[in-house]
């Protein structure tokens, strides 16, 4: 109380006032980071709609480059046009956001580098020549309707026939040579022949042969038999059957258990019996041998032997005739010749002959790995043809060619190596 009996209170007070401006300043900065902040995330939500509108843009230009570079579509100066204004107004945009972002977006980054990316390729695209490459488009369009006009119209092969059947129109082609192996004796011993069995009704149809002539290419010795294919690859349970007197030449077959060749310094047909290892012998009437009227690139093959689904044929020539090649059917089991038909092919310019089908096919050289069938004789009709079927070899020369009709396929001796072709037919 003062002196005059009043209560008195007193109030200390800090000496500095209140900052009520401060106070009005950080709310107005609050209100205004808050206003800001709104707007940033307004641009935030606008940019990332923005941002998924161009990856879907960028992932369509990608798939067009894509179409463009495996030339799954043409490319015209609009395509490059079209393609370019929108990788670079995706460029502009990704710009604009790594600034405003200052380029710390993972994402943002990755698509930005996708873009140039993008962009090289459309440089590197535009930079070819566009005419040349609409020009291989049209060839290949060209090739392809090429193509699938040959393969519309092509024959069939006659896989559904039977073996032993003619139902068919002729050769049609010949697979690629498979190698079965070199001959049993060796690589000295390049003149011979080999094969199977040919006769349609034999005992013992997958009976092989191999008959290696001399180092003299002249004298045949002896014929080794497998009874099969698997002994005969693996060199196996081999019988071998000396010929009595010998033979001569490469032109020997297999038919109906009998082994059939040229007598030595002859113009007789031999068969010999593989059972009893007897020979019987006729002349060949007419016929030239001892290397006269030969194959070309092989001697002393005068008179050449062949079995088909018709039976049991010789290949000759005679000096009437001037060469010209002779086909004889022969009587298996009397070696009589039954008929003869004449053809207008000098026998030397052959490199070899075979029958399918009493169908008489002749073969030449046109280069050191290719032979080509060129001439054909129909023995039925008498028709003479003019076929153009390849052929590849290993080696240069052929030393013997003959078909088989139980499997359908070729067999040639070249330079020591037995070799296999299979043959196909026009339905």
């Amino acid at each position: 109380m003062d002196a005059g009996g009043r209560c008195v209170c007193t109030v200390i007070l800090p000496n500095d006032p209140f900052p009520v401006e401060r106070l009005e300043l950080l709310e107005t900065s609050s209100r205004n980071l808050t206003q800001l902040a709104q707007l940033e995330m307004g641009k935030i939500h606008k940019y990332e709609q923005q941002l998924g509108e161009y990856e879907a843009r960028l992932n369509n230009v990608t798939r067009r480059l894509e179409s463009l570079e495996q030339g799954e579509a043409a490319p015209s100066p609009l395509d490059f046009k079209e393609l370019r204004k929108e990788i670079q107004e995706m460029e502009a945009f990704v710009d604009h956001l790594k600034s405003a972002l200052n380029g710390s977006d993972v994402t943002v980054n990755a698509l930005h580098k996708e873009i140039q990316n993008a962009s090289r390729s459309i440089s590197e695209l535009e930079s070819f020549d566009k005419n040349n490459m609409m020009a291989v488009k049209r060839e290949l369009s060209a090739l392809k309707q090429r193509l699938d006009n040959c393969q519309r119209e092509k024959p069939q092969p006659g896989a559904l026939v039977s073996y032993g059947s003619c139902d068919h129109h002729g050769l049609w082609r010949v697979s690629k040579p498979q190698v079965v192996q070199m001959n049993w004796k060796g690589s000295s011993y390049k003149y011979g022949s080999w094969g199977k069995e040919s006769a349609l009704r034999a005992a013992k149809k997958n009976l092989y042969w191999v008959a290696p002539l001399n180092t003299d290419s002249r004298r045949l010795d002896a014929v080794r038999l497998h009874t099969s294919y698997r002994d005969l690859l693996l060199y196996k349970n081999p019988t071998d059957a000396l010929i009595p007197g010998f033979g001569q030449g490469a032109g020997s077959v297999l038919y109906n258990g009998s082994f059939f060749f040229n007598c030595f310094n002859a113009r007789d047909l031999c068969r010999m019996d593989l059972d009893t290892n007897t020979v019987e012998r006729k002349a060949l009437p007419s016929a030239a041998f001892n290397n006269r009227f030969s194959y070309a690139g092989t001697n002393w093959q005068s008179i050449d032997l062949a079995g088909d689904e018709n039976g049991l044929w010789a290949l000759y020539a005679t000096e009437r005739t001037e060469g010209n090649l002779v086909i004889g059917r022969v009587d298996p089991a009397t070696l009589a010749v039954e008929k003869t038909w004449v053809t207008s092919e000098f026998k030397p310019a052959m490199t070899n002959a075979f029958l399918v089908c009493g169908v008489l096919y002749a073969t030449r050289a046109i280069s050191t790995h290719r032979e080509e069938i060129f001439y054909s004789y129909d023995t039925k009709t008498g028709r003479e043809a003019r076929p153009s079927i390849l052929l590849e070899k290993i080696t240069e020369t052929v030393q013997a060619l003959s078909y088989n009709p139980n499997d359908r396929r070729l067999y040639m001796y070249s330079d020591g190596y037995l070799i296999s072709y299979d043959t196909f037919f026009r339905p």
